[in-house]
């Protein structure tokens, strides 16, 4: 009854974590091998709460003197996993920031050439086209100011 409320409070956050963890779990993309070991770490979490001379026995076993110093260390390691972990995937996403990037630019390039010399698919039959429209209308025209002057 001594640690009552330390060790309800660790292991309500265990819990909240945990609870976390599951209602982002469709959400989140998380590879299997991450899931089991989050679940195995709060399952060990809630028992090293419940039971610290175990964790201080299993130090000894190890060869580190108090199970609180076995903990730091785990948790040192934990936190360099996390760390490489989170650099790796900002990477990552940095690389695919930067290939989108770039193809936006070369598709807003072409698309923006394309505006403003004509399609490439499509300009030489308008360009055709459009040069015997211009000489009819230019002939009309031409016709229009001979009948006037006869007139």
């Amino acid at each position: 009854m001594k640690y009552f409320w330390i060790q309800l409070l660790l292991i309500l956050g265990s819990v909240s974590m945990a609870l976390m963890f599951i209602r982002t779990w469709g959400q989140a993309k998380n590879r299997a091998w991450k899931r089991i070991a989050f679940s195995v770490f709060v399952v060990v979490n809630v028992y090293a709460v419940l039971r610290p001379t175990d964790v201080t026995w299993v130090a000894q076993q190890l060869g580190v003197g108090r199970g609180t110093d076995l903990v730091l260390y785990v948790m040192v390691l934990a936190m360099g996993f996390l760390t490489l972990n989170t650099f790796l995937r900002f990477r990552s996403l940095e690389k695919k920031i930067t290939d989108l990037a770039r193809t936006v630019a070369i598709n807003e390039g072409v698309r923006h050439n394309d505006e403003r010399l004509g399609s490439d698919t499509g300009a030489p039959a308008k360009a055709a086209a459009a040069v015997p429209a211009a000489a009819a209308d230019a002939d009309a025209d031409a016709d229009a100011d001979s009948d006037s002057v006869k007139a």
